[in-house]
């Protein structure tokens, strides 16, 4: 005997049913986060006073977009200090950008907004890009049914951007967006990595195993997005001034970067030892490069950029001879990837508590992130490090059930903390 016609159709109802609340609770979360996104509009524009807008990192690119679009030379410190000043600027030094002329492009807009006006736009922005970077990731690492992800919203780093206006954000969601499209779309994951190249020092031994991969699994493509990329980026930075690179030369060599102190492993060995070695702060570094290459080989034919790739990026920052705590947001990926893969236990969330709030403490009582205190704030990533070492032993050994990465796979890793 058939079964009733009502019966036979109750499942797609069901369905149906189903595939409607997920799409209200989707129109409501995004109208949670829009709302909110709205009201830290409402409470920066009130609050932020000229001392609390120049004191931040962000006047740079301010300045730089400024002088860009009157055609003049975004690296001089004679203008930029005159421009923060009159900007209600209350210390005797500029800032200005030290990043290379490669995407200026993306410092013109801010010339076109008061100093105020930028940097509610440029912090919105950040914001953005953080809570993209957070969705992608809980995508790629097959929606885990728990809400670690929201600690990304108060991971030291990104913290240490909304304070600054310092460009990790938009670093962690060019990251990010490899990580989507590495598979799918290999020249747009090239593209996404492009803006590394304002901080090249920070990612090379990542870079290295790039090349690798690439040259391993003949993904050409990625190396062909970047390239392009990087070579239509320097075009309208040259068209936008075609004197950028005299320029910042000029700059480089007025001002020696290298001999400021910057709270890295790499330059606490080198004042320890000798300060006027300067080649002792690459030693972190070399030896970073050379283990990145031992290893992309020795993992080349499974390589897993959500495991294998996200230990070297916490390997690349650790290393990094020129870094601050705000550059640490890439190393995001590998936070969360812990904390889900350790969800069973609460020690992997301890730890993570208690480093990151020590390190939020020090963000909101130290005066700048100059400080050789945040020299410790290493000791995180070579713990994300160790953490996402676990993983890859554990998955490589077989003892997972399933290898993160791979969409609606990450439920059934077993936990190493």
């Amino acid at each position: 005997m058939n079964p009733p016609e009502n019966l036979k159709e109750m499942p797609s109802n069901q369905a149906l049913s189903k595939a409607g609340r997920s799409r209200v609770r989707i129109f409501a979360a995004g109208c949670i986060v829009a709302s909110g996104l709205v009201l830290l509009v409402v409470v920066y524009a009130q609050r932020l006073t000229p001392d609390e807008v120049t004191e931040r990192d962000y006047m740079e690119y301010w300045a730089a977009g400024h002088q860009l679009v009157h055609h003049a030379d975004p690296y001089d410190f004679a203008a930029a200090y005159q421009l923060e000043k009159q900007n209600g600027m209350q210390t005797d030094e500029p800032r200005i950008s030290f990043s290379p002329p490669v995407a200026l492009e993306a410092e013109l807009p801010l010339g076109w907004l008061g100093a105020k006006a930028g940097l509610i736009v440029w912090l919105m922005a950040e914001l953005g890009c953080v809570l993209v970077s957070i969705w992608l990731l809980w995508r790629l690492c097959g929606r885990p049914d728990s809400r670690l992800q929201l600690l990304g919203l108060a991971f030291a780093p990104v913290v240490a951007c909304q304070m600054s206006g310092q460009i990790g954000a938009f670093f962690l969601l060019c990251l990010v967006l490899f990580l989507e499209f590495h598979r799918t779309r290999p020249f747009l994951a090239g593209v996404a990595l492009m803006p590394f190249a304002l901080k090249p020092h920070l990612v090379v031994p990542f870079a290295i195993a790039l090349v690798i991969w690439c040259l391993v699994s003949r993904s050409f493509a990625v190396i062909a997005g970047g390239t392009c990329a990087l070579a239509a980026s320097c075009a309208a930075s040259l068209a936008i001034d075609p004197h950028a690179w005299k320029q910042y030369s000029r700059m480089l060599a007025s001002f020696p970067l290298v001999d400021w102190f910057v709270p890295t492993v790499g330059m606490a060995l080198r004042f320890w030892i000798h300060p006027s070695a300067r080649w002792l702060g690459y030693i972190p570094e070399a030896g970073a490069c050379a283990w990145a290459a031992w290893y992309a080989w020795k993992h080349r034919g499974q390589w897993d950029w959500m495991k294998h790739g996200q230990l070297v990026m916490a390997v690349s920052v650790a290393c990094a001879p020129y870094s601050w705590i705000s550059d640490q947001c890439v190393i995001l990926p590998a936070v969360l990837a812990v904390l889900w893969a350790a969800a069973r236990s609460n020690r992997a969330l301890l730890l993570f508590l208690l480093i990151n709030g020590v390190m939020l403490t020090e963000l909101f009582m130290l005066p700048t992130m100059t400080s050789h205190w945040y020299i410790w704030s290493a000791a995180l990533v070579y713990l994300v490090g160790a953490g996402m070492a676990g993983v890859v032993l554990v998955c490589d050994a077989g003892e997972a059930d399933s290898s993160i990465g791979r969409r609606g796979q990450l439920t059934g890793w077993y936990t190493f903390l």
